[in-house]
């Protein structure tokens, strides 16, 4: 089959992890993939998609990605809508189309091309903004409801865990009168990219540090001030000798082209002068893969510091690398960490966090017997065959007749309907009878 995917910005994430990831695996299956996005730098960019073992496609860069400063949402829709465009009229019509982040390009797609449409879902981007006043509601009002609808023109909508998957039902309200709950798939880890030879970190960290890692893009929702005021809160329940001997890595994907990464940077930065650490933090921005894998390797712990995080992978990363994490009790790390077994689930207060840190400076044996238990965790639930089995699964799926796909959403709307309308029918009759 010929397989497209359509993503926005083909950088370093999650999202753009799991767009990797899935284009692997369906090209494992012998499978025509391309990638289509509007941005993608060989500079900075998964090694998969600038080595020649997946083939990316970028259009429309020349678009802009804001206007004056701002209108964000609305310029990451045209770049697609260009994109989704250029798939639809200059490429034919590929077999199955992949849509994720944006779901405005969906009606072109259904327009132009005969391709049969699966939409992943990270988290409904209506609630990852502000609306501070009545200018930016009025912005967003037709935004928010063409998302909504342009999702539900999907065949098939896919989420990546049962916490989005709540989320996206709560807050779809239509969608959710009108199909079934999305199904989940969780992200994977590809193995292999983590069996790999690690780079040294010897220019980091001293080889006899207890050293803690945060891995995040330099992005505020991150909560990333929670690990640094966490390592100020545990300097005051270690000895000042065990406090010498605990470093704190802040790694994440930057981008020099997005303003809130600069920013954010400078103010963690400043942060960090105001709390003291300047020997206690070091900052690592856009590293490499062997880096990536050499950090986890020598850290005690990952400090996962989101709050109702939609999924977020890099736990994932660490216990697959044996190393214990320490997360907030909210989104999806309560799927991925067990609580207490393979990593601590902690309130978003610097005091839990640093506890749980202190824990692991003062117990040597605690973090080899958290990550043990978190390799087995993930082999068993998050391996790259298992993504692969699912997610080849709903692709066969869209091959089905589109008649089927239609009853098989519209079946069940239309007998609760009838349901309701006995019911409403009976309820009357007894009334009249009585």
């Amino acid at each position: 089959m010929r397989i497209s995917f359509i993503h926005p910005d083909l950088g370093i994430g999650g999202a753009e992890r799991l767009v990797v990831d899935a284009a692997l695996a369906l090209q494992s299956e012998g499978n025509d993939v391309t990638i289509f996005t509007s941005h993608h730098d060989s500079k900075h960019c998964f090694a998969e998609t600038a080595d020649g073992t997946l083939n990316v496609v970028a259009i429309g860069d020349w678009l802009p990605r804001r206007i004056l400063g701002r209108l964000y949402a609305f310029c990451a829709i045209i770049r697609m809508l260009y994109v989704s465009l250029y798939v639809a009229l200059f490429t034919g019509s590929p077999d199955i189309t992949i849509v994720d982040q944006v779901s405005a390009c969906i009606p072109v797609l259904r327009l132009l091309c005969n391709a049969r449409i699966l939409f992943y879902c990270h988290f409904p981007d209506l609630l990852l903004t502000q609306r501070s006043n009545l200018l930016k509601r009025v912005y967003r009002w037709p935004l928010d409801f063409l998302e909504e609808i342009t999702t539900g023109m999907a065949d098939t909508i896919l989420v990546n865990s049962e916490f989005t998957a709540a989320t996206f039902a709560s807050t779809f309200s239509i969608l959710s009168v009108l199909r079934a709950k999305p199904r989940v798939l969780y992200p994977s880890l590809n193995f292999s990219a983590f069996d790999i030879s690690p780079a040294s970190m010897d220019d980091i960290v001293a080889p006899n540090c207890q050293m803690f890692l945060s891995i995040n893009r330099f992005e505020r929702k991150k909560n990333l001030p929670l690990a640094l005021h966490a390592l100020a809160s545990m300097r005051d329940s270690v000895s000042a000798e065990e406090f010498s001997n605990v470093h704190l890595v802040m790694a994440g994907g930057y981008d020099q082209r997005v303003v809130e990464n600069v920013e954010h940077y400078e103010e963690l930065v400043t942060l960090v002068k105001e709390l003291k650490l300047d020997s206690s933090v070091t900052f690592r921005r856009s590293f490499s893969d062997e880096e990536k894998v050499g950090l986890l390797q020598r850290c005690t712990a990952l400090i996962y510091t989101p709050t109702n995080e939609h999924f977020g992978i890099c736990p994932v990363e660490a216990m697959y690398m044996r190393r214990a994490v320490i997360a907030c009790n909210s989104g999806g790390p309560k799927e991925s960490v067990a609580d207490c077994v393979t990593g601590y689930l902690c309130d978003s207060t610097p005091q839990s966090f640093a506890s749980k840190m202190a824990m692991l400076v003062q117990n040597h044996s605690l973090p080899s017997r958290l990550g043990e238990e978190g390799r087995d965790r993930v082999i068993r639930l998050f391996s790259f065959a298992a993504f692969t089995k699912q997610l080849t699964g709903e692709v066969m799926a869209l091959q089905r007749p589109r008649w089927l796909s239609v009853a098989i959403i519209w079946l069940p709307v239309c007998i609760a309907a009838c349901l309701s309308a006995c019911l409403l029918f009976v309820d009357k009759f007894v009334v009249a009878a009585q």
